[in-house]
C-alpha cells in the first residue's frame, strides 16, 4: 500500500490546473512578476555586474519550482563535454549546507552534509571538480583556482542567479510543463513561462521512454526528451550488487524517495516490472537524521542516489541504491554543445 503522503496536496493540484486558492494568490504573483522583471532589468542593463568567468559556463536550471530532473542532466552535461575534450568543473548552490564567506571545493567522495546531497552525488558520478556557494560567482571563482585545468564551468540549477554569466542555458521540465502557467505562489513558476523562449535548450524529462523516434533538435530552443534509464542495484551498506531484474515477482518491497518528484522514481521501478508493496515519499534533501524506515515492512527498500549518499549511517541492510543515467531523444545534443561552446562568448541575458 502506498503512503497516503504520495497524494498531491491542494496546492499543487491548483499550481497544475488552477482553482480558487490559486486565484486567491494572484496579487501575491503580481508582485513575484515585478520583482523578477526588476531584477533581470538590473541585469541587463549593467546596473547590476555579472561576472563573466574566463571559460565558458553552462546554467542548467528550471523555471518551475523543485525537482524536474537536473541533477542526472547535470552529470550527463559533464560526461557529455568531457568525452569530447572538455574539463568539465561544476559550481551549485550546496542546498541546505552552511557554506559560509568561502567556497569549498572538492572532489571524489564528499561529505553531503558539507557539500548538500545533489553536488555529493555529483562528484561521485562525474569526478569532476565542484565548487559550493549561494554566490555562485564566488564558486566558480574558487573552482578555477583550485583546478585550473577546468576549461567549461557546468552550474547545477541557478537559471536566476543572473550575478554569474552564462553562454548557454538549458531548462529542465518534466511533465507538469509550465502547470498552471502563474508565477509564485499562485503557480509554479520562478520565471513566466515565456523565459523558455530565450534559452537555448528544453529538456523534458518524461521519466520512461516513450518508444517515439528521436529527433535532430532543430530550432530554438532547442527541444529533447530525455527519460531515465535504471542500472544495476547495489547494497548502501555493503556494495554489494544485484541487477534490477531481480526484484522482479519478489514479495515485500518497498521504495523510498527524499527528491522533488517521488512518484516518477517509483513509477520507473513499476515500468521495470517491480511490484511495490509500499512507497515511502520523502520531503526533498531529507536529511535522514534518523531512519524513516524503522516501521517500513520490507524485505527490501529502493531508494534514488540522491537518498542513497545520505543512507550509509543508518546501517539497514535492506537499503538498496537504484542509480540512473539519462537518455536523450536528441543524438546530437552533446555534438552540438561542444560545438557552441567554440563560439565567442554571448552578451548575458
Amino acid at each position: 500500500m502506498s503512503n497516503p503522503r504520495s497524494s498531491p496536496s491542494l496546492l499543487a493540484r491548483q499550481w497544475q490546473h488552477g482553482g480558487w486558492l490559486s486565484t486567491l494568490l494572484l496579487p501575491l504573483s503580481a508582485l513575484t512578476a515585478w520583482a523578477v522583471a526588476r531584477k533581470r532589468t538590473a541585469y541587463l542593463s549593467g546596473a547590476k555586474p555579472s561576472y563573466r568567468a574566463p571559460v565558458p559556463v553552462v546554467v542548467v536550471g528550471n523555471v518551475y519550482v523543485g525537482g524536474t530532473g537536473k541533477t542526472p542532466m547535470v552529470i550527463a552535461t559533464v560526461e557529455g563535454l568531457r568525452a569530447r575534450g572538455y574539463t568539465p568543473g561544476v559550481v551549485s548552490r550546496g542546498y541546505g549546507v552552511k557554506i559560509g564567506p568561502d567556497a569549498r571545493v572538492g572532489a571524489g567522495a564528499l561529505e553531503a552534509a558539507r557539500f548538500g546531497d545533489e553536488p555529493a552525488l555529483i562528484a561521485r558520478a562525474t569526478a569532476a571538480p565542484i565548487s559550493v556557494h549561494p554566490k555562485r560567482a564566488l564558486a566558480a571563482q574558487a573552482l578555477l583556482k583550485a583546478h585550473p585545468e577546468v576549461d567549461v564551468i557546468v552550474s547545477d540549477d541557478g537559471l536566476q542567479h543572473l550575478a554569474l554569466a552564462r553562454d548557454i542555458e538549458i531548462v529542465v521540465q518534466d511533465a507538469r510543463g509550465v502547470g498552471n502557467g502563474r508565477l509564485l505562489p499562485a503557480g509554479p513558476l520562478r520565471e513566466p513561462a515565456s523565459r523558455l523562449q530565450d534559452v537555448d535548450v528544453v529538456v523534458t524529462n518524461i521519466g520512461t521512454a516513450d518508444g517515439r523516434p528521436a529527433n535532430t533538435g532543430n530550432g530554438r530552443p532547442r527541444q529533447v526528451r530525455m527519460w531515465l534509464e535504471p542500472g544495476d542495484t547495489h547494497q548502501i551498506e555493503t556494495g554489494a550488487t544485484r541487477p534490477l531484474s531481480a526484484y522482479a515477482g519478489q514479495p515485500r518491497i518497498a521504495a523510498a524517495a527524499g527528491i522533488g518528484n517521488p512518484e516518477r522514481f517509483f513509477t520507473t521501478l513499476r515500468v521495470a516490472g517491480i511490484t511495490l508493496d509500499a512507497t515511502l515519499p520523502l520531503p526533498d534533501h531529507h536529511d535522514y537524521a534518523e531512519s524513516p524506515f524503522q516501521t517500513l515492512a520490507a524485505d527490501t527498500i529502493l531508494v534514488t542516489s540522491k537518498d542513497a549518499i545520505k543512507c550509509a549511517a543508518l546501517h539497514d541492510a535492506r537499503l538498496w541504491e537504484v542509480p540512473v543515467e539519462a537518455a536523450f531523444s536528441d543524438p546530437g545534443l552533446f555534438d552540438w554543445l561542444a560545438q557552441a561552446l567554440r563560439q565567442p562568448a554571448r552578451v548575458q541575458r
